[in-house]
């Protein structure tokens, strides 16, 4: 097993008996799976490189600001219940955590709550698995009062099944007087129950932010803005792009889950019309399955979205991967990745390629399925946002139907109606009255049908 060193910081020497603090061992614990063998966990699983795993962990933890001393691969043949990893390898790694001088080792999987106590007891150091590095980082990053209720409800939740017996000297109150009362309440019960009614107060609380969601979402339906939402993994790009073509200041940085909590700006569409674009969490592989549910008020943007734009960084490795973690994801949602006619899958970051590579791409990008098409764009430089654009509005336009209807000038009232309700996409006045083409959503077509006597627009 050799480690490997992420910072180059190894070979650099310490003054003897220095011990720094905070720095921190990343173990990528992966299982040796065939692909499609019956131990592999998912098709991403499968799909994704090691070392590129690896990477991601180290990356999880500099995202918190870590210090990573090393990170290495422990291939393993089988998930031991004790410690997930075998006897040998634990003794292995007792070592270089004393020979780095180590504080927190970082385990890149889920582990059990015995397995990791059992790890801590075995190192005599802070262990972390990959749910709860995810909720650290969540932790950090959550700016607003929503954002702040979701990450503390998933970090009870997690919390609540990593009890165990810490308090011998409270480890059993007495109940009544003297020596007749039962056996009071462990300190362990005490903190679950607890616990529990924190949890009930936050999804207490979350039900009112869900309630205020559908109270925001029900006024932009009385207007004619459709929502536009971006999915995608964590570091594709998503918050550079939002910020391209809403030009807003969302924060935008080079780390994963840089945006955690959700953003709504208007996006103008090219014939004039807009729509509201939503920005949302990043996803990752393995996302631990309290966040998604924890997230779920967040998300409901991405549920009720007319249509989703599946951001892919294009240019990283793993990018086959990627798209299969979050096709996993929006599955988890009850979302179908495979629905074109709400979905478009935007390859982003295609400045990073050269003239030769980008018109590879060009070419893969030509070949697939005309109902399944791929825009490529760059954020970063703005090439491919007309087009991406274009294609958004021919989306949204593709659920609304075109009417044509004429109107007496003097109907103010009937006029203002139609431009709040609807999109005017031509208007021309003739013998006093005004001869309009419009697009209505679908729950006004009736309406429109009924009152202005419309009827359906024909093409030239």
């Amino acid at each position: 097993m050799e480690p490997r060193n992420f910072d180059g910081d190894a070979d650099r020497p310490r003054s003897a008996g220095a011990k720094q603090t905070g720095r921190v061992l990343v173990i990528g614990p992966y299982l040796r799976v065939r692909a499609g063998g019956a131990d592999a966990q998912s098709e991403s699983y499968v799909l994704r490189d090691a070392d590129a795993r690896l990477d991601e962990a180290a990356g999880l933890a500099r995202a918190i600001d870590l210090v990573i001393a090393d990170a290495i691969i422990a291939p393993i043949s089988q998930i031991r219940p004790a410690t997930y990893i075998g006897k040998g390898k634990v003794e292995e790694i007792t070592g270089l955590i004393k020979s780095l001088e180590v504080d927190l080792v970082v385990m890149d999987c889920a582990l059990a709550p015995i397995q990791q106590r059992n790890l801590e007891k075995e190192w005599n150091a802070k262990v972390l698995d990959r749910t709860g590095l995810i909720l650290e980082i969540f932790g950090r990053r959550a700016k607003t009062k929503e954002g702040s209720l979701q990450v503390e409800l998933a970090h009870l939740n997690y919390q609540r099944s990593r009890l165990v017996r810490s308090w011998t000297h409270l480890e059993r109150q007495r109940g009544g007087f003297g020596f007749m009362g039962g056996p009071g309440e462990t300190q362990i019960e005490a903190d679950r129950r607890l616990i529990q009614e924190r949890i009930s107060k936050l999804e207490g609380e979350l039900k009112k932010v869900q309630a205020t969601r559908r109270l925001h979402r029900a006024g932009r339906q009385r207007v004619p803005y459709r929502v536009v939402a971006l999915v995608g993994y964590t570091n594709a790009g998503k918050s550079t792009l939002f910020n391209r073509l809403t030009r807003a200041d969302v924060q935008a940085a080079d780390m994963l889950f840089a945006t955690l909590d959700p953003t709504l700006r208007a996006l103008n569409l090219p014939h004039g019309g807009k729509a509201m674009l939503s920005d949302t969490v990043g996803f990752i592989s393995n996302l631990p399955t309290q966040l998604v549910a924890a997230f779920r008020a967040t998300l409901e943007e991405v549920l009720e979205a007319d249509v989703i734009l599946h951001v892919r960084d294009i240019s990283h490795e793993d990018a086959e991967a990627q798209q299969s973690d979050v096709d996993a994801v929006l599955r988890q949602l009850g979302i179908n990745p495979d629905d074109s006619g709400r979905i478009i899958e935007v390859w982003n970051k295609i400045d990073r390629f050269d003239a030769e590579q980008r018109d590879e791409l060009l070419n893969i990008a030509a070949r697939r399925p005309e109902d399944h098409p791929a825009m490529l764009v760059s954020a970063v430089s703005g090439e491919g946002i007309d087009a991406l654009l274009a294609a958004i509005e021919e989306r949204l336009a593709a659920k609304r139907t075109t009417l044509d209807l004429s109107i007496d000038a003097a109907d103010g009232a009937g006029i203002s109606w139609l431009h709040r309700n609807a999109e005017v996409l031509a208007k021309e006045l003739h013998d006093g009255r005004f001869d309009m083409t419009v697009r209505v959503d679908e729950t006004k077509r009736d309406i429109v049908v009924s009152r202005f006597d419309a009827v359906p627009h024909l093409s030239a």
